[in-house]
């Protein structure tokens, strides 16, 4: 029987935890010996099975988006949850294009042999059972779990209170189609509360079912997952994303990848919310691209120099450094050279994407190899900062910390590894 389909005991919301998580850890070793062709075939069923649900889903996201507008939530978070049929197709495909990617567990890493005979492998294996907690995004429930489930993991997945029936019908119909196909259900479970207290019992671990947490959401919940968690922490606070326009830039690109590094998207992780222009090229590069910004609809805040360029650009405040806007909001400075812009990098930064954008091969390099951020960009947009994007199929996160797992979080990051050594009667002196 699935946790699905527990009742939920507010009651005792740590006992219906660390039940979930006994569960999950017995599902995750039966998924560490399954092959890659019968996960692909259960991602594949997955998939088949959403459709057939979409009615289903429709209508558990109609309740939610019903409350979510009594309570008055606002528009960008309605945005987040609504679903359609196209987007319920959206997710069905990506479950699809995750069965698609080679699978991430048995590869060998390395192979050595020592001088006593010994053959020592190193081996991808998955990591166990990854807790996800997320918040508003319904889709959050297929795609962790069908990343999860590649990587040859369990997953628990902990829906915001707004999107949890609207979860819970999802990951019904991606039980549904694991047990098809003969792999455990428990493999995916949601969490089915919304009690509070559920949240801090995954941060403790449950008695050592969880190895890791992915949050994904706002601040304030990535802020509390990362000072509250037991476990390691697989995610990102902030996306303080710079562009840096250095004095070899092509002023064309440079006015093309800026607009795009802001506006495609604002409220991603991946946009850019400082704009550093080289104070060799600013006579001729900056009111181009402030002039961009301002008629695309972006705000402008800007340094001494960006505010010489037009009237409408505001003064930045020190605080402007280091905030993530989410919104059409840029703030602008120009610096004297690469190490300055690295410097203002490294000091307001928050690791997770920064370009430079010049000719300069020597300038690149340097920008490369010195910005300590999780993705590091030349001559491209920082939008590319997506699984996706990568190649990945999709992606569980963006990680800034320094742990295996930097940058999008796809179905190699939810593996680690052991050593396979193999003898012939050798015994150590």
């Amino acid at each position: 029987m699935s946790v699905l389909s527990l009742k939920p005991r507010p009651e005792d919301v740590d006992a219906l935890m660390r039940e979930i998580g006994g569960r999950a850890r017995a599902a995750a070793r039966r998924m560490a010996l399954v092959p890659g062709p019968a996960k692909d075939e259960a991602l594949r069923e997955a998939a088949r099975a959403l459709r057939a649900a979409g009615a289903a889903i429709l209508d558990a996201n109609a309740a939610d988006m019903a409350e979510a507008r009594a309570k008055g939530l606002p528009a960008a978070t309605l945005d987040r949850l609504a679903l359609n049929p196209a987007r319920i197709e959206a997710i069905a495909q990506g479950l699809e294009s995750v069965a698609g990617l080679p699978d991430p567990v048995g590869r060998t890493l390395a192979t050595f042999e020592r001088p006593n005979g010994l053959t020592i492998e190193r081996v991808a294996t998955p990591l166990g059972v990854v807790g996800v907690i997320f918040e508003s995004r319904p889709n959050v429930t297929a795609d962790a779990g069908a990343l999860c489930l590649k990587a040859g993991n369990a997953a628990i997945l902990r829906a915001g209170s707004e999107s949890l029936r609207s979860a819970t019908a999802i990951a019904e119909a991606m039980s549904a189609g694991l047990t098809r196909c003969g792999l455990p259900a428990d493999a995916i479970q949601l969490v089915p509360t919304r009690d509070r207290a559920a949240v801090g019992a995954m941060l403790t671990g449950l008695d050592g079912a969880i190895d890791v947490i992915v949050p994904r959401g706002g601040k304030g919940l990535v802020a509390r997952v990362q000072d509250e968690a037991r476990v390691p922490v697989f995610a990102h606070l902030e996306g303080i994303c710079h562009v840096f326009v250095h004095a070899a830039a092509d002023l064309a690109m440079a006015r093309s990848v800026v607009r795009n590094s802001k506006m495609r998207r604002t409220g991603i992780c991946g946009a850019a919310e400082t704009l550093l222009v080289d104070r060799a090229c600013a006579a001729t590069h900056l009111a181009p691209m402030v002039t961009d910004l301002l008629e695309a609809g972006c705000a402008v805040r800007g340094d001494a120099a960006a505010r010489a360029v037009d009237p409408r650009v505001t003064p930045a405040t020190e605080e402007d450094w280091r905030t993530e806007y989410l919104d059409a909001i840029i703030s602008v400075r120009v610096v004297d050279g690469l190490e300055a812009a690295i410097d203002h990098i490294e000091g307001y930064g928050s690791h997770h994407t920064d370009s430079i954008l010049t000719e300069d091969a020597a300038a690149a390099g340097r920008f490369l190899a010195e910005v300590d951020s999780a993705i590091v960009v030349h001559n491209a947009s920082t939008q590319f900062a997506d699984g996706g994007e990568f190649g990945f199929g999709a992606e569980i996160g963006i990680a800034t910390g320094r742990m295996h797992a930097r940058g999008p979080v796809g179905v190699e990051q939810l593996t680690t590894f052991k050593y396979r050594v193999r003898g012939t009667g050798q015994i150590r002196p």
